[in-house]
């Protein structure tokens, strides 16, 4: 085996070890975002629209999160709101 052989061996490798990280993030993240419901994003548009009646906000001031303890499940809603 030369020394050419042996860096082309080496960069396939450390390709392969790349793309394999890159997989198990994206496995990762869907199994992450697998457990909320599918309500959740319609639920968000809602209570934005509601809000917005009363207090001018944008999309990004406003966090959703959901969080489940045994039998009880938890709905967090943080909003930033403008200063008067």
């Amino acid at each position: 085996m030369s020394i050419f052989d042996f860096l082309l061996a080496r960069k396939k490798t450390n390709t392969a070890s790349i793309a394999k990280e890159r997989l198990q993030i994206i496995v990762a993240h869907e199994r992450g975002s697998r457990g909320q419901p599918d309500y959740l994003p319609a639920l968000q548009e809602e209570l934005i629209a509601v809000i917005r009646k009363y207090v001018p906000i944008d999309q990004d001031q406003v966090q959703v999160a959901l969080e489940n303890q045994g039998t009880c499940s938890i709905l967090e809603l943080n909003i930033t709101l403008p200063d008067r």
